[in-house]
């Protein structure tokens, strides 16, 4: 089941569950539509895979399929290597 997690790597923009402007890569790292097109150019930084439209989760399953609330914010974005990347993990 996918996380929906509630920002955006490199922004840290608020991404709710049923925001249309969340996109995300197989591993689910979450970016918002704005950060994928053009700073990003449609690939994660984490891991080169392509970036899509993360779906939308009914909002009649959110009560027992709640969203994740663990916000990850990678502030260098896609300017530095993946590899080198700073990582921030905030509840």
């Amino acid at each position: 089941m996918l996380e929906l997690r509630p920002n955006c790597e490199c922004c840290d923009r608020d991404l709710p569950p049923a925001s249309a402007e969340a996109m995300i890569c197989s591993f689910e790292c979450t970016f918002c539509a704005d950060c994928a097109q053009t700073r990003l150019a449609g690939r994660c930084p984490n891991c080169g895979g392509e970036l899509l439209r993360r779906p939308i989760r009914p909002a009649g399953k959110l009560a027992s399929h709640p969203a994740s609330t663990q916000r990850v914010f990678k502030p260098l974005g896609a300017s530095t290597a993946p590899a080198a990347l700073a990582t921030t993990v905030r509840s």
